[in-house]
């Protein structure tokens, strides 16, 4: 029988402190919907006494979530647990977070008090959070570096006060993954009523090491576990919460359950990145773009004959739609075989020899090598061979004004046209496009690079098309944005119009 792992989202909280990052109530309200449909037990919505957006979208998100807890933070306040109860009061499962300091530095520098004095302040305000709702969790900030036979008193004492959840912050991310399980066991072991209360971590990534001191944590005892999306959070980071979600699911042998649809990961990281304007890191665990692109050769051949062999995890249990064969200058004759034969180009053994010859001398000169460079190499000419072509494209856009678009296509010898508005002029155009062709296509990713630089730079964009459940990936270089945009979208529709 598995054990399950309660899963604490602070997001909204610890992870809109990074600079920058601060979300509207709106926006707020998108992610917390997006987090309940991932499954996440715990929304930590906001800090209420802290401002009145923040105590507005405590109040706003418990209406628009129905079944996590939704959770407040307070310091050790009377005034704080008042104002989160407010904030609180149409959530349909609430649960006030408060706490102080424990460690020997907050209580000398922080609060210029002594250890005594502290817990009496602890228990105080856990009683007076319970005046209000249920279920209250108790954080000893810096919990990390306090001395653990003085923290297990405290944690005794604040679960007595009336306690659901301890929480054992390693709020500097000092602790090393030995020490921080140490710590879990010891309070599992020496707190006398420790059966009364889940055992929460709450890591930081100052030292890189949040998911291995969370997951030690959790192999102690630990019952729930405090994350962000993609690891954000104030300064390094906090615990990510795709990682521990696939630690676990990866390794079968720990036994420890979690209610999260690991296939909505990468859409809510991706969300959370748009709105927050922070970009996952391209090497991040599970999320980075590069998480499952294999560009060595060797890589490329294991992964090509049995994707097991360089890959732990499958990219869709984390919604991702495949992994990627990315051509450079290491790959070998396997992926190029593979990306010829996406393309539709069956070479002979002797061709594919001479193309590869080529395809390695491009690749010492060319950084990326795309799907263009790779069919001229295999001595295809994509524009002769293409059904459907742009004829012209016009747009009218501005400030002030709704964007449109005039499109005109040659589709096999025939001449179609339309015009469409839209939220920008790439949208408007894409629109005018759909309208011509007239099938459920999806546009999955769209990005767009600068190939050279200037005013008068040419823009490239990538584009992945859904067509009835395939994945299509177009490419287009213009210098008009718009145009290339359109391009690529073509490009992808040439790759499923017969």
């Amino acid at each position: 029988m598995s054990d399950r792992l309660f899963v604490f989202d602070t997001t909204l909280r610890d992870g809109e402190q990074v600079p920058g990052c601060q979300l509207n109530t709106v926006e707020k309200i998108q992610v917390a919907k997006a987090l309940e449909a991932l499954g996440v037990d715990v929304i930590e919505a906001g800090f209420p006494v802290s401002s009145p957006g923040d105590f507005n979208s405590v109040i706003e998100i418990s209406k628009a979530v129905t079944w996590p807890t939704i959770c407040a933070l307070t310091r050790a306040v009377q005034k704080d647990i008042e104002v989160a109860a407010e904030a609180l009061r149409y959530a349909k499962r609430k649960r006030i977070h408060t706490g102080i300091g424990t460690s020997d530095s907050h209580i000398k520098y922080k609060f210029n008090s002594n250890r005594e004095e502290i817990i009496e302040r602890a228990v105080a305000a856990v009683k007076y959070a319970r005046r209000f709702v249920d279920d209250v969790e108790f954080y000893a900030e810096d919990a990390g570096r306090t001395d653990n036979e003085y923290l297990a008193r405290v944690i005794e004492a604040v679960i007595g006060a009336g306690a659901t959840v301890v929480n054992i912050p390693d709020t500097t991310g000092y602790c090393l993954p030995d020490e921080y399980g140490a710590k879990i066991r010891y309070l599992v072991e020496h707190v006398g009523n420790i059966d009364k209360a889940v055992i929460s971590t709450h890591c930081h990534n100052d030292l890189g090491m949040a998911t291995a001191n969370t997951m030690s944590g959790v192999l102690n005892g630990a019952r729930q576990v405090e994350v962000t999306i993609n690891g954000i959070g104030e300064r390094a980071g906090n615990t990510a919460l795709e990682e521990v979600a696939m630690i676990l699911k990866s390794h079968h042998e720990i036994q420890i359950e979690t209610n999260i649809n690991t296939q909505k990961i990468y859409p809510v990281s991706r969300m959370v990145s748009s709105l927050m304007n922070m970009p996952v890191q391209p090497n991040k665990a599970i999320v980075g773009r590069n998480a499952f692109a294999h560009s060595s050769g060797i890589h490329q051949d294991g992964v090509l004959k049995n994707m097991q062999t360089y890959e732990i995890i499958n990219p869709r249990d984390v919604g991702i739609d495949d992994s990627s064969i990315v051509l450079t200058a290491r790959s070998g004759r396997a992926a190029l075989k593979h990306r010829l034969s996406v393309l539709g180009v069956e070479p002979s053994i002797e061709k594919l020899d001479e193309i590869y010859e080529q395809f390695l001398r491009l690749a010492d000169r060319k950084k990326d090598i795309n799907d263009d460079d790779i069919l001229v190499l295999a001595g295809a000419n994509r524009s002769q061979n293409r059904r459907v072509k742009m004829e012209y494209l016009q747009v009218t856009s501005g400030v002030g004004v709704r964007s449109v678009a005039s499109l005109g296509l040659n589709i096999a010898g025939e001449k179609f046209e339309a015009a469409a508005g839209g939220n920008g002029p790439v949208d408007a155009a894409i629109k005018a496009l759909k309208k011509i062709i007239d099938r459920q296509m999806t546009l999955k990713e769209f990005t767009i690079q600068a190939i050279s630089k200037g005013s008068d730079d040419v823009g490239k964009v990538h584009m992945q098309v859904e067509y009835n459940d395939q994945m299509y990936y177009g490419f287009g270089a213009n210098t008009d944005i718009i145009a290339a945009s359109v391009e690529a979208y073509i490009d992808c529709i040439n790759k499923f119009v017969k």
